[in-house]
């Protein structure tokens, strides 16, 4: 293990981190990936967590990871700027006609069959063969449910039937909200994914928080690529912080 010559001042003197072995690559065909894992998981509460997401980590489950690629630089993590985020007119479509529909709700950070059965189906529907439309539910707890920070999660029904359309997993940390995972039936609606971004922009603006944390940004790759949509955001570059072009 080794620590990263920016996370060597306090507090996290008392993490570590290592490099994973690598493995396939999620997004960009025929190439490897290996994550950069900080750990132990339980020393990284809000506050540290909030520091490390300005590093480009990111959190799925208990793991808190970057990418940590030899030779590749595509995985770049990106924030939608929420004081001045304008719309475009697709959004803005999606925007008054699924926020008629849906309702928002925040509930506990526990198992429900309802959201499981929802998880399954989004995975079949738009990552088949995946692997993960094979989920148990332990598997699904321990990649949505585990959580060390300050984490919401939010169903949309339709207002007018209560049907599950939409789940939103996010994290809170000190300057904006960060979009850990979301998943949705696909065939109720379209857009839903996009009112899901457009809905957490909104809910950082009304309470007064600088960014929307969106991932990483992946050019090349058609899953990820979207993300750039959301204007102005800023990608981190060399460390620094700068406005997408």
């Amino acid at each position: 293990m080794s620590k990263p010559d920016d996370l060597k001042s306090p507090p996290w003197q008392a993490l570590q981190f290592y490099a994973t072995a690598p493995y396939p690559c999620s997004y960009l065909p025929e190439r490897t990936a290996r994550s950069q894992v900080a750990t132990p998981s339980h020393l990284i509460d809000a506050q540290v967590y909030s520091d490390l997401l300005r590093l480009g980590f990111r959190r799925s489950g208990s793991f808190v990871y970057r990418p940590h690629c030899e030779g590749c630089q595509a995985c770049v993590p990106l924030r939608v700027r929420v004081r001045d985020f304008a719309p475009n007119r697709s959004q803005r479509r999606t925007w008054n006609r699924l926020s008629e529909q849906l309702t928002a709700r925040r509930v506990s950070l526990t198992f429900d069959p309802e959201h499981y059965n929802l998880y399954l189906r989004y995975q079949q529907l738009r990552h088949e063969g995946g692997g993960m439309d094979r989920d148990s539910r332990e598997q699904y707890r321990h990649f949505l449910l585990g959580s060390h920070v300050h984490t919401l999660l939010v169903e949309f029904r339709q207002s007018a039937t209560r049907q599950l359309a939409m789940v939103a997993l996010i994290d809170a940390v000190d300057d904006g909200l960060s979009a850990v995972y979301t998943f949705y039936d696909p065939a109720l609606a379209s857009g839903l994914g996009t009112f899901a971004v457009l809905w957490q922009i909104e809910q950082a603006r009304l309470a007064g928080l600088a960014y929307v944390y969106l991932g990483y940004w992946i050019e090349a790759s058609a899953k990820m690529a979207y993300k750039a949509n959301y204007r102005p955001a800023e990608i981190l570059d060399g460390g620094t912080w700068r406005l997408l072009d």
